[in-house]
């Protein structure tokens, strides 16, 4: 690698990925220490999360546990690993973007993993800043197939529901047992997202690229009014503190 793209020149400006950061949490299975150490510093320095296996058979482990909020959101996968392959591995990962970092390099090698589940392929030795975009990318794929499972699954039903709050989705009325109030188009989409995925921490970058579909005149200048607007009606039905600022990173649901 040129040294201007060398994995340990920590330098370099790293590129903005602040709509698909909200607290991601990324799996790195890499046996080789130093590698990893590399990798995961640079991911923390864009704001993800991470998690660590040494070996094919450590990453079992991490992996088997059924905890929704203990799975990780993307893996990176060497290939080469103790025990357990990477192939084996990759073949009973599900439901989870994987993406391939080795040292093969042949096309055979590439194309098999690829056909075998893996969402992406990058090889050794790599640029960190090519990395990060790639993990950005399929952060970002996973988000887009997640909310429009979320939507299916939505249109399905007409009130969305959090303790005594029930926010009906036809008529745009959020209400707290007898007292109910009707929300701006704007209102309505920011607390349908809040409320679909309450406890997650939502950027102001990534609520304007979620709502944009329903709400284009939303700009970033304007949307900290239409929250503040937002959480006074739900003052006047007695849910003021629903809406929680994250200092530095942004709002999320709470009940």
């Amino acid at each position: 690698m040129k040294k201007t793209e060398n994995t340990a020149d920590f330098a370099i400006p790293l590129i903005d990925f602040e709509k698909v950061k909200t607290l991601k949490t990324i799996a790195i299975i890499e046996d080789d220490v130093h590698i990893g150490d590399i990798i995961e510093e640079s991911l923390h320095r864009e704001g993800y999360q991470t998690c660590r296996a040494y070996s094919g058979t450590e990453a079992q482990y991490l992996l088997a546990d059924d905890r929704t909020d203990k799975k990780p959101d993307l893996i990176l996968l060497d290939l080469m690993l103790p025990g357990m392959t990477g192939e084996e591995l990759l073949s009973r990962i599900q439901d989870i973007p994987v993406i391939v970092i080795s040292a093969k390099v042949g096309i055979d090698d590439k194309v098999d993993v690829l056909l075998g589940g893996a969402a992406d392929y990058i090889t050794k030795p790599f640029a960190i800043r090519e990395l990060l975009a790639r993990v950005a990318v399929q952060l970002r794929k996973r988000e887009k197939t997640v909310d429009t499972r979320k939507e299916q699954d939505t249109q399905k039903q007409e009130e969305l529901t959090a303790g005594e709050l029930k926010l009906d989705l036809v008529m745009r009325i959020i209400s707290a047992g007898d007292d109910s109030v009707r929300l701006t188009r704007t209102e309505f989409a920011i607390l349908r997202l809040l409320m679909q995925n309450a406890g997650q921490v939502f950027s102001k970058s990534a609520i304007l690229d979620h709502i944009s579909g329903d709400t284009p005149d939303c700009t970033d200048s304007s949307l900290k009014q239409h929250i503040s607007n937002l959480r006074k009606k739900l003052q006047d039905i007695g849910k003021n503190d629903c809406i929680e600022a994250v200092w530095g990173i942004g709002f999320r649901f709470s009940i």
